[in-house]
């Protein structure tokens, strides 16, 4: 699949996460990378950043906090594009979760991991 049409399926996944949720962002970019870092070569996505729960009154006039979704990992694990559609969805509302201050283990119990 071409990065492309892989960033078109990022971008159709964001529209589908509600707009009241979207209003509550805050200084947060979404980027699709190839590859994730070498040292978790099967990072599906990764959340950077201060987490809406953790920041504080001192929280000001730092960079964006950082949303990868990672190409080739969703790639490998997805048989066709149906699959590959599921899957960059689950990843982007899992990555927007770490954004609100949910954790792994939460998010796993939830049905998003």
């Amino acid at each position: 699949m071409s990065r492309e049409r892989f960033e078109e399926l990022v971008a159709d996944a964001l529209d589908e996460v509600p707009e009241e949720l979207l209003r509550l962002m805050d200084n947060v970019v979404i980027l699709v990378e190839d590859d994730p870092p070498e040292d978790d070569p099967d990072l599906l996505g990764l959340y950077e950043g201060h987490a809406l729960t953790e920041r504080g009154w001192d929280y000001a006039g730092v960079l964006p906090d950082r949303i990868f979704i990672y190409r080739h990992p969703i790639l490998r694990i997805c048989d066709d594009d149906a699959d590959v559609v599921d899957e960059v969805a689950v990843t982007v509302v899992h990555e927007i979760a770490h954004h609100f201050g949910i954790d792994d283990d939460r998010l796993h119990a939830l049905g998003w991991g």
